[in-house]
C-alpha cells in the first residue's frame, strides 16, 4: 500500500507518493487546491493507500502558520468523507526552501527554478521522504 503526502496551498497543493513497498517517496502533481478532494479521491479509487500525510505548516518558532486552519479544515472534512484512511500531520518547516536548494543541486535553470507548481511537488516530496526516514527511526 501507498503512503501520499500533500503539501496543501492556499491556490496549489503539491503531491507525492510512496512505492507499494514505502521505501521511496516521488513526486506525483500539482493540482490546484479547489480540485485536490476530487484528485484525491480519484486517487484513492484506483490505488491501495495506507495513509494521507499533510504538511503541518508552522513558522520557525513552531507556532501555527496562517495556513493552518485551511489545512485542519480540510483534513477534517477528508476525515469525515474517508474515515477509512487515516490522516497525519507532518511538519513542513523549510520544506519550500529545501525544494528551492534540490532544485538548484539538480541544475535547474533560474526559470526553472520560479515554477511554483514544480516546488510544491518537489516540497510535498521532501514532507514525505522526512517522514519515511522519521519512521525508520522508531
Amino acid at each position: 500500500m501507498r503512503i501520499v503526502a500533500v503539501d496543501y496551498g492556499r491556490k496549489r497543493s503539491g503531491i507525492a507518493v510512496t512505492d507499494p513497498l514505502q521505501i521511496i517517496a516521488n513526486g506525483l502533481e500539482t493540482v490546484a487546491t479547489n480540485t485536490l478532494l476530487s484528485f484525491l479521491e480519484d486517487y484513492v479509487r484506483q490505488e491501495q493507500v495506507e495513509k494521507i500525510i499533510f504538511g503541518e505548516p508552522k513558522q520557525s518558532d513552531g507556532s501555527p502558520s496562517e495556513n493552518m486552519a485551511r489545512v485542519r479544515q480540510f483534513v477534517a472534512r477528508w476525515n469525515k468523507l474517508h474515515p477509512e484512511i487515516p490522516t497525519e500531520m507532518y511538519d513542513e518547516r523549510f520544506t519550500s526552501v529545501l525544494a528551492h536548494r534540490a532544485m538548484i543541486d539538480a541544475g535547474l535553470r533560474k526559470k526553472a527554478r520560479q515554477d511554483k507548481a514544480l516546488v510544491d511537488t518537489i516540497s510535498a516530496t521532501i514532507i514525505l521522504q522526512d517522514y519515511l526516514e522519521s519512521k525508520k527511526r522508531w
